[in-house]
């Protein structure tokens, strides 16, 4: 409380000390936008903005707020929507996505509403509730006046695909059918309307439009397959299509995969963002796990280009190279942020790189071109399975270079509680359960599963500073229980309850899956804080820099004020030359600024609903403010507060020459 005392008294003494000014000058600057979803094609998330700085940003103040409208919906939205939007500025005007359809131009300025494109999302039932953001294309083709000169391309839960006039917001015509794609059609597998659904932006690469997938986990082996998808931006027509899992008998042999198996099994597809080199005509695609996560005994094999990085041809499809992160994946360890593209140096010279954080909290440095590990990567032996039916991939790649963003290492004796009493039970618990280090597989018994589904890294991503040569990640810190149920029992084991506990069928397998994250009994998690962080990573080296615990203890929980033991997240950071970290993200609501050279916390505010998304930033003219927005709407499964705000905060006045 007196540090919010605090920081209210600094704003409101700098907000007197203007007011009492004369009109404040503003000082010339860099001008930019945000015109990509993470920034730019490669995802860095990087701003050359320079007027909010490590010296000024104490000062923030929201510039302007609005509200979409999504929690007036009829029907009322489903309770585990997210707002997880990044604006993109184009055109003059802020375009984003909401979870229920809906598609806002704004005054970048005011906040002010232009146009809204409503494409109504009337079934609730999708497991991923979100539209992360949207993609833009500028026909060099027609005038600059006329319709669909520049257009914007946004999907919805629904896996509706649209094209849309920047200028007033209507469909383009030629596109599609009046306007919409159906990516839907040609799937099979899809008994559902939920079963298949698009969360992450459109890619647009040259003059095609690229899309992934979001399906349901756990559900069943023959699950909808993962392919990605390329369609022609004028005219809607697909022109190619790449599935991570063989279909062809004779390369399922070579692919690591049982040519029956892969001809059953689903899923591996791109759901976290994908990122463009126009440069090089590289596509780059973060796959994940095939069907089912948990049990792998239907599709023995590596499953090779599951779990991977993978460099398709952007103007054909065609496979460059594929990189696999976690071999017969039996985790749920998807590769979950986009990948993000860089420069690192060695001996003198620019190397282009992939830059890939995990679920494990292991990153990943890959040549771009090759694939090859530009920072040393080992295979190393890993526990096997004592489940019937499963055979675990006997080794795991390991990078040796860079610093891993979170513990993956879990001892009886190392857990947190308040009292004996908490950390009594909590070292019951995890002694309970098989626990051979990060790679251990679902058991009978009950596996500990350490980093969990929700983290080190999600997708949220990295951003990277290319002045500082630091990579900073938000991180997520929490273990979880995964144990394995026979079919027969299943039905009857998941009437049990439990705090945040997860069941799944499986069908097809011999086994069901319950997971949860392991809590003690206060509700509070038995892993040691803190259980959010901000890291910092040399780019160059992949050395730690720093790293600070991220998140102040709710309300809810049973600590002193004082005491920040980070928490969980889910959006991502940004970075700008001003040497500011600016993310939201965090469980506890608030929106924050650090130094990227130091970690220092330099501003905190509330957001008016939880800011689970990435934020971005802009400055329209030289002598005009540098914006930063962030979409507040929460996130239901995280329980963070819910709304459908969208947020603008700025220096007060700009900065004083």
């Amino acid at each position: 409380m007196r540090h919010r005392v605090q920081l209210s008294v600094a704003l409101l003494v700098a907000a007197t000390f203007i007011a009492c000014s004369a009109e404040p000058q503003l000082a010339p600057g860099h001008v930019a936008g945000w015109s990509f979803y993470g920034g730019d094609a490669g995802g860095r998330r990087y701003s050359p903005l320079d007027q909010i700085d490590s010296a000024n940003a104490a000062s923030l103040e929201v510039a302007w707020q609005i509200r979409t409208g999504d929690l007036d919906a009829d029907p009322p939205p489903p309770g585990h929507m997210a707002f997880q939007a990044t604006p993109i500025l184009v055109d003059g005007q802020l375009i984003l996505p909401t979870p229920l359809g809906r598609i806002l131009s704004l005054d970048p300025e005011t906040g002010e509403e232009l146009w809204r494109f409503e494409a109504t999302v009337r079934e609730h039932r999708y497991p991923e509730f979100t539209s992360r953001g949207v993609a833009s294309f500028v026909d060099s083709e027609l005038d600059e006046g006329a319709p669909c000169h520049t257009r914007i391309f946004a999907a919805t839960v629904e896996s509706r695909l649209f094209a849309i006039d920047v200028r007033t917001g209507l469909p383009c015509a030629g596109f599609g059918s009046g306007g919409e794609v159906s990516l839907r059609e040609g799937m099979d597998r899809i008994d559902t309307p939920w079963t298949f659904t698009i969360s992450s932006p459109p890619v647009v690469a040259g003059d095609l439009v690229v899309v992934g997938s979001a399906l349901g986990d756990n559900q069943r082996v023959e699950a909808p397959r993962g392919v990605v998808r390329a369609y022609d931006v004028h005219t809607g027509e697909l022109e190619w299509l790449w599935d991570p899992i063989p279909a062809d008998p004779e390369q399922a042999m070579h692919e690591g995969w049982q040519p029956e198996q892969a001809r059953r099994t689903g899923a591996a597809n791109a759901w976290a963002p994908l990122s463009f080199d126009a440069e090089r005509d590289l596509l780059f695609v973060p796959t994940s796990s095939p069907s089912p996560d948990y049990y792998g005994g239907e599709r023995l094999g590596s499953d090779r280009y599951a779990n991977s990085v993978v460099a398709l041809r952007a103007s054909t499809g065609e496979l460059v190279w594929a990189f696999q992160l976690v071999h017969h994946d039996l985790w749920d360890y998807d590769t979950p942020a986009q990948p993000t593209l860089a420069h690192v140096r060695r001996e003198g010279r620019d190397v282009p790189v992939v830059v890939q954080t995990t679920k494990t909290g292991l990153v990943f440095v890959l040549h771009r071109e090759t694939g090859e590990p530009v920072f040393p990567v080992e295979e190393r032996p890993v526990p096997a399975s004592d489940v019937p039916g499963e055979e675990a991939w006997p080794t795991q790649p390991f990078p040796t270079a860079t610093a891993r963003l979170v513990p993956n290492a879990l001892r009886p004796e190392d857990v947190f509680g308040l009292t004996p009493y908490d950390r009594g039970k909590c070292r019951e618990r995890i002694a309970s359960l098989r626990n051979e280090g990060m790679f251990t597989p679902p058991s009978l018994q009950g596996t500990l599963a350490y980093p969990g589904i929700a983290g080190g890294s999600n997708w949220g991503g990295v951003a990277i500073d290319p002045e500082r040569r630091l990579i900073v990640a938000n991180v997520t810190n929490l273990a979880f229980e995964v144990r394995l149920i026979p079919r027969d029992d299943f039905e009857r084991e998941r009437e049990v309850e439990g705090v945040l506990r997860e069941y799944a069928p499986q069908h097809g397998t011999p086994y069901g899956i319950m997971r949860e994250p392991i809590l003690g009994p206060f509700f509070m998690p038995c892993t040691p804080p803190p259980w959010g962080m901000l890291v910092a990573i040399s780019l160059d080296t992949g050395a730690e820099v720093w790293r600070r615990p991220f998140g102040a203890a709710p309300d809810q929980l049973p600590l002193p004020a004082w005491i920040e033991p980070g928490l969980p997240s889910l959006g991502g950071p940004i970075v700008t030359a001003g040497g500011v970290v600016l993310i939201g993200a965090s469980m506890d609501g608030r929106f924050r600024a650090f130094d990227v050279e130091t970690g220092e916390e330099l501003f905190r505010d509330k957001l008016p609903a939880g800011g689970n998304a990435t934020p971005m930033t802009y400055r329209l003219d030289e002598t005009g403010r540098q914006y930063v927005v962030i979409s507040a709407g929460g996130h239901g499964k995280l329980g963070t507060r819910r709304g459908d705000y969208v947020v603008a905060y700025a220096l007060p006045g700009g900065i004083r020459e």
